[in-house]
């Protein structure tokens, strides 16, 4: 809806970046939040706040006019999981959605919805099964109970009678953040080879789809659980030799074995070696159409 004014938390992150520019081509007004006060601008659509989740600190104007917030707000997890690492990840999540609600609470701004960004990391690690929203096991691993937190930070937002969506992300595809020049770098270099079996699934979703997909849900006013991954997941040996092939570069080395990722990666390996095969039926069904459904064409796209 053109001229709409958005809250965007965690704007200047990877995800954040691409929404907002996208966002302001579109004629949206994008008020955001930041916790860096140098990172505050204030141009006529595009306005930053400050606000300090730790210590429940957010200037109230940020919701000045606000009728929709997109939450991307969280420490990244391409960090060594030390004891205060995952303190960080946890709390840096919950702790933005339960300030936004009970300053919405306080004030009674008039929010009608919150989309809120989350993880295919709540999926358990699995080779065979391929997962959509509907599951409901359980799993002890540090990602799961971080996005059971993430997600049950919304229901408060429910109460207060907001629409409340949350969007499981897989592997943001981008040219020059996350994942891929990560994955890209050894391989240049004739150094690359895949991670542990190989034979892990990689759920993954280009950038420009992502942004779309968030759109999406925002015009639609979908609620509810979606995975916001491409229809086609790969295993991971896939990924590296579609890689290797935009880079027209060998790979001759052997798997990495998990014992030198545990070295390397500590606990955090498990962002590599974890399997999940996500399904992204439940969004396309609401209307949704992925321009990279393939991971080949999503590569030669991003790697011209």
């Amino acid at each position: 809806m053109m001229g709409q004014i958005l809250l965007i938390t965690g704007a200047t992150g990877l995800v954040g970046k691409a929404l907002v520019k996208h966002c302001l081509a579109e004629g949206y007004t994008v008020h955001y939040l930041t916790t860096r006060k140098s990172k505050i601008i204030t141009q006529k659509h595009h306005k930053g706040f400050y606000w300090n989740p730790q210590n429940n600190t957010i200037d109230t104007a940020c919701f000045e006019g606000v009728e929709v917030i997109v939450n991307l707000a969280g420490a990244s997890i391409a960090q060594r999981w030390s004891k205060a690492a995952k303190a960080s990840i946890l709390s840096s999540r919950t702790e933005a959605l339960a300030l936004l609600c009970s300053t919405i609470k306080a004030h009674k701004f008039p929010v009608t919805q919150i989309i809120s960004a989350s993880a295919i990391g709540i999926y358990p690690d699995s080779k065979t099964r391929y997962y959509d929203e509907k599951f409901q096991g359980t799993d002890a691993s540090f990602l799961s109970s971080v996005v059971k937190s993430w997600e049950g930070s919304l229901k408060p937002f429910q109460t207060l009678g907001l629409k409340t969506t949350a969007l499981r992300i897989g592997i943001v595809l981008d040219s020059n953040e996350g994942a891929l020049p990560k994955i890209m770098s050894p391989i240049k270099h004739y150094l690359g080879a895949a991670l542990g079996t190989g034979d892990q699934w990689q759920s993954w979703i280009h950038i420009d789809d992502l942004v779309q997909l968030f759109m999406f849900v925002l015009e639609s006013k979908l609620e509810g659980v979606y995975n916001a991954v491409a229809p086609n997941p790969v295993q991971q040996t896939e990924l590296t030799k579609l890689i290797a092939k935009q880079l027209q570069r060998p790979l001759f080395l052997p798997n990495i074995p998990e014992f030198v990722l545990r070295l390397m990666l500590g606990e955090m390996r498990a962002i590599a070696l974890e399997s999940q095969r996500v399904c992204a039926s439940k969004i396309q069904d609401a209307g949704f159409k992925f321009e990279f459904l393939e991971l080949e064409p999503a590569l030669e796209d991003l790697m011209a």
